[in-house]
């Protein structure tokens, strides 16, 4: 009888480290609050009408809810106005920026890689893993490259089995 040659999985016996930013998703609903309709005649905020408005406001609607504060209009905010908003939704919103929902992204993004230990990955063959569940902003992608260069041996890009190679560590 003929010995059966066992198949052999290189991609998981090897070195490689997958970096998964998927991971570093922080769940939870993202709410834009543009604040133009607390605008007067959609030009300008009035202190007092939209101090008004941060009073009566039921903010507890953006319990645990991550929330970004804009203005979709040209108009006169004072920063002030920003602030007084993300005062009142301190005490529910599980995180609060200035800016889109695509900054917003990114800031939770940067917020849970702040965390991580970079150095760890001394001498390390890393693969960036490509495909994700999770929308991961492209800016992440070069934060992550930017972390992990000055430590890996080896940076990829893709999947363990289809890898784009993006630095390799001099010898010597």
């Amino acid at each position: 009888m003929k010995e059966e040659e066992q198949i052999i999985n290189k991609v998981a016996n090897s070195a490689l480290i997958t970096f998964n930013l998927e991971d570093y998703y922080q769940p939870g609903e993202r709410i834009l609050l543009d604040i133009k309709d607390q605008l007067y005649q959609g030009l300008m905020l009035r202190e007092k009408e939209f101090r008004d408005f941060i009073k009566n406001q039921d903010w507890s609607q953006y319990k645990d809810k991550f929330v970004a504060i804009t203005c979709s209009t040209d108009a006169i905010v004072p920063t002030w106005a920003y602030m007084l908003v993300a005062i009142a939704l301190q005490p529910f919103a599980k995180k609060t920026i200035f800016g889109s929902l695509a900054e917003l992204e990114i800031d939770n993004f940067r917020s849970a890689l702040a965390e991580i230990d970079w150095p760890a990955f001394k001498d390390a063959k890393i693969v960036i893993k490509g495909c994700s569940k999770v929308d991961v902003p492209v800016a992440i992608y070069v934060d992550v490259a930017n972390h992990l260069k000055p430590y890996a041996n080896s940076l990829m890009f893709g999947e363990p089995c289809s890898t784009v190679p993006l630095y390799k560590k001099p010898r010597g």
